[in-house]
């Protein structure tokens, strides 16, 4: 049965064929593991996806969380999903078999999750929460804490969070005022409030574990201004008994639900923290755990957020794709109007499919989706080659590729993952703005992903006033190693040359504007258009990832085929359609344009 989250035939195509996953089972992390165990594990997962997780798509969507006093209530489809991905493993599917894991390559592992956020990332969002601060812990907490907390994560019996921003500071965690006291026996009395948590208050499980930022007081009580004075706790909704038990209920009280656009079958919530509703241990304040060294806080944070960041490209690609998928079947399988050629009104009418213009909406989709599940795949595999690789300058190297297209790999999706949605909207016409088909939702669900985890802004400051010039700029021109490569190998196909040829001349074009604005001595004239250059850079990184992927279907025995076919339409689209596009965002940059900049509150 065909499922329309993910296509499968394209997901081979980029493990196996594109990104050759099987070779990683040559290294000893993943040596238990083949092709048959990981299209197992993706079989297995496209059918709970469809079955547990898309069966109440709607049902959480129209029947969203609702509080009542401190209780919150959910439909009871969403625990018996979440229960039943726990039970399978998937929690725990990347991690270490120190931890219970099944040790997936992060590459298959991303592949896995996909299915579940296009399913219903409104469920999969507790389950993507409870990950991300299990992995932290096991990278940066104690082993004590880490088998606390940590360990019932990965068995599914407790829930995880991340508590960043407040009502106050957004997303400038410099400006938090949330306080961590220190306590006799190395525990901190946290007090404050956090804005949108995610999962932050539930009825299932036994516990949740919020993962915490707030700031330890100098000796004068005062907190340390900006980023540095950052700590990072565990701070669990209930205590832990030393014997694993759970204990006195912690002083966090749900305050009130954020009602979102989309997203609605996951809870989130304005959280306090020690306002003395309850007294754990006899005190008041929610008592929380020190996790590694006081003001390194934002450190591990962004173990967890890096990976959150490459997650949310995901999760937009994921949604996106299914959007794309249930316009494609609408389109083959709605009748509407007749051939421009044909002026009979007695004659029957055609599928949308075969009317020009939506084939348009269609190859866009497709170009869109397919470029993002090929970045963060391709990024999810640097993780694993990184991670397992036994050349220190090696695992250097690929460490800066991957900080490079980090922000990239979050934003780009992010931004056009949402165009597919919205095009696939359109290709239903009138029906596709009604709750009568799921696209309208995908479209609302997808529309946070350029906002969470760092905003587009964000993420244009990151890669052009960070990441291109860390380390002497030593990865960003790894990073150029690596696409003239592929520029390399594409001229040696005829018909990819062209190709080649103008993605070799778009980032001659990057790499001499990004030296241009950073030998402007004023930083704000720098950044001025950051924005601008974050979506031209990862245009072209898209327009990369396709250029490697046809020369896959080139060199294949089956390229007459229709997938294949449809593979080199859609890379001949990006490079014709999209990749031009980004000469106006380099023609600003190349000026460094300062009209933004100059641009005073009064004159709006």
């Amino acid at each position: 049965m065909d499922s329309k989250l993910i296509n499968r035939r394209d997901i081979d195509f980029v493990l196996y064929e594109w990104l050759d996953v099987e070779a990683l089972t040559s290294r000893a992390r993943f040596r238990e593991h083949s092709r048959e165990t990981f299209d197992a594990i993706l079989d297995l997962a496209e059918n709970m996806a469809r079955d547990l997780f898309a069966s109440h798509l709607k049902k959480s969507d129209q029947d969203p969380p609702r509080m009542e006093g401190e209780q919150i209530y959910l439909p009871a489809e969403v625990e018996t999903a979440v229960k039943a991905h726990a039970q399978a493993g998937f929690i725990s599917a990347g991690f270490d078999a120190e931890w219970g894991g099944m040790q997936l390559p992060s590459v298959v592992e991303r592949a896995v999750h996909g299915h579940f956020v296009a399913a219903n990332v409104g469920t999969t969002n507790y389950i993507s929460l409870t990950v991300g601060a299990a992995r932290l812990l096991t990278k940066w907490a104690s082993p004590e804490q880490a088998q606390m907390f940590a360990v019932p994560m990965l068995e599914g019996r407790f829930f995880g969070t991340m508590g960043l921003s407040e009502p106050q500071a957004g997303s400038s965690l410099g400006d938090i005022i949330t306080r961590a006291d220190l306590q006799e026996g190395r525990t901190y009395r946290i007090r404050g409030n956090k804005m949108w948590t995610t999962a932050g208050d539930h009825p299932m499980g036994e516990n949740i574990v919020h993962m915490v930022l707030a700031k330890v007081p100098d000796k004068d009580g005062k907190l340390i201004p900006g980023v540095k004075g950052i700590s990072l706790f565990i701070v669990p909704k209930f205590l832990v008994n030393e014997d694993g038990t759970i204990g006195d209920r912690n002083d966090i009280v749900l305050a009130g639900l954020n009602h979102k656009m989309g997203h609605r079958g996951s809870t989130n919530t304005l959280m306090n923290y020690g306002e003395g509703k309850y007294k754990p241990m006899g005190e008041e304040g929610a008592v929380g755990y020190l996790v590694g060294e006081v003001n390194e806080g934002l450190a591990c944070m962004f173990h967890m957020m890096n990976h959150a960041r490459t997650g949310v490209g995901l999760a937009a690609t994921s949604l996106g794709y299914t959007g794309y998928l249930h316009a494609l079947q609408y389109a083959r399988e709605r009748n509407q109007g007749r051939d421009p050629n044909d002026k009979d009104p007695n004659n029957p009418q055609i599928p949308i499919i075969r009317h020009t213009d939506v084939k348009r909406m269609l190859l866009a989709q497709k170009a869109y989706v397919e470029g993002g599940l090929g970045l963060t795949l391709y990024c999810a595999k640097l993780i694993d080659e990184q991670t397992t690789s036994t050349d220190d300058k090696e695992r250097i190297r690929l460490s800066g590729i991957l900080d490079i297209l980090t922000p990239i790999a979050k934003a780009w999706p992010s931004q056009w993952c949402l165009k597919a949605n919205e095009l696939a909207i359109q290709v239903h016409g009138g029906y596709g703005y009604t709750t009568d088909f799921n696209v309208e939702q995908y479209y609302r669900d997808n529309r946070i992903n350029p906002i969470h985890e760092g905003t587009h802004g964000v993420q244009g400051l990151d890669l052009l006033g960070r990441k291109v010039i860390m380390k002497g700029g030593g990865p960003f021109v790894a990073l150029l190693k690596e696409i003239e490569q592929t520029v390399c190998d594409a001229r040696k196909t005829p018909e990819l040359t062209a190709y080649g040829d103008a993605l070799d001349a778009v980032f001659v074009r990057i790499s001499k504007i990004t030296q241009k604005l950073h030998s402007e001595t004023e930083l704000a004239r720098t950044l001025a258009n950051s924005s601008a250059y974050l979506e031209a850079f990862g245009h072209a990184v898209v327009a990369w990832i396709w250029l490697q992927q046809a020369k896959v279907v080139v060199e294949s025995p089956d390229r007459d085929t229709d997938f294949y076919r449809g593979k080199l339409q859609a890379c001949s689209y990006f490079f014709n359609w999209e990749l031009p596009s980004i000469q106006s965002h380099l023609d600003i940059l190349e000026r460094i344009d300062t009209i933004p900049l100059e641009m005073e509150d009064a004159w709006f």
